[in-house]
């Protein structure tokens, strides 16, 4: 549900097609939600709740806010990497000093690969329909 007027830090991220928006509530109590779910109920495979609390985890910021997460577009992965990036943003606007081991963990990098486009008389982007002789 909708939390009632706090002071909140925010952060945008974005992997592939899913864009997050995450929200870090001051004087929280380390809760995670992600569209309005439990993050563990949204994210069912654990490589992707652990990616969603690294920046927390890493900052030792992970009982000290409360986080709430809107995330939409691509698939589950992507939108897991997503709000771990919007996370780490927002982490950056509450102590500039977190900036260096979230750089250098990987956390503020925006990866920018993208499914390319398929192809006229192939069968994926690259991919060739098989030759035949006769």
């Amino acid at each position: 549900m909708a939390e009632t007027q706090q002071q909140y830090y925010e952060g945008v991220g974005r992997r592939k097609e899913a864009t997050a928006r995450a929200r870090l509530y001051v004087g929280g109590a380390g809760k995670i939600t992600i569209n309005d779910r439990e993050l563990s109920e949204y994210f069912g495979r654990e490589t992707d709740v652990a990616a969603v609390k690294a920046p927390l985890a890493l900052t030792g910021a992970d009982t000290r806010y409360n986080v709430s997460v809107h995330v939409k577009g691509g698939g589950i992965t992507g939108q897991a990497v997503a709000s771990q990036m919007a996370i780490a943003r927002a982490l950056l606007k509450i102590d500039e000093e977190y900036r260096s081991p979230l750089r250098s963990a990987g956390y503020l990098s925006r990866d920018a690969r993208e499914k390319e486009r398929k192809k006229p008389g192939l069968k994926r982007a690259r991919k060739a329909p098989t030759y035949t002789k006769r």
